[in-house]
Parts: C-alpha cells; sequence; structure tokens
C-alpha cells in the first residue's frame, strides 16, 4: 500500500471519529463543543451546529476511505491505518471531552 493511501486510511479514522460525538449529541438536541463555538473547542455550540459539523466529518471521512485508493476490510494493512486513526482520535477527545464532562476522573471521589 502507498504511504498516501495509509495516510488517507488513518485521517479517515480521524474524521470518522470525530463525527460520532457531534452528530449523536446534534440529534439528541444537546449543545456540544465544536471548533465554531467561543472560545473554539472549548465553549458549547448549538444541536444544529453539531448536527452539520458531524455531517460533514462523515463526509471527509466518507471521501477518505472510500474514495482513495480501494479500501478493503480483508486488507491488514488498510485495516490497521483506519484502526490507529480510530484509536488515536478517541483517545485525544476523550482526553479531550472528558475535561468538560468529568470524564478524566480516575475513581476519586
Amino acid at each position: 500500500m502507498e504511504w498516501g493511501q495509509s495516510a488517507a486510511y488513518l485521517f479517515g479514522g480521524v474524521f470518522l471519529t470525530n463525527a460520532i460525538p457531534h452528530f449523536v449529541s446534534g440529534v439528541m438536541g444537546r449543545p456540544f463543543q465544536s471548533p465554531f463555538a467561543k472560545p473554539p473547542g472549548e465553549g458549547l455550540s448549538s444541536s444544529l451546529v453539531n448536527v452539520l459539523w458531524g455531517f460533514f466529518n462523515l463526509m471527509v471521512a466518507y471521501v477518505l476511505i472510500c474514495r482513495v485508493g480501494s479500501f478493503s476490510l480483508r486488507s491488514t494493512d488498510h485495516v490497521v491505518s483506519l484502526g490507529l486513526g480510530i484509536l488515536l482520535m478517541g483517545v485525544m477527545t476523550a482526553r479531550s471531552f472528558g475535561r468538560f464532562h468529568g470524564g478524566n476522573s480516575h475513581g476519586n471521589s
């Protein structure tokens, strides 16, 4: 696999993972942090902004995963690249959003 395809699948995983909390919060009618809030990434954006931002991330993920190269779930290197992007963004967003939603506690009561 070319390094460009590997990078596309990695970033496809990043965008796919970022789409989830924004889109889900938006369709649930809940405000959530977004790059469009004040301050960016810390303030809350409306549910509509989050639906739109989540959908945009989903579209970018689709292009990077499905339109660059020939992604195959049977190809270990394809899946590893995608999975690494998902894992990296998942850890990063868990730490970032955990600051606002109590998810960074370590069992200290």
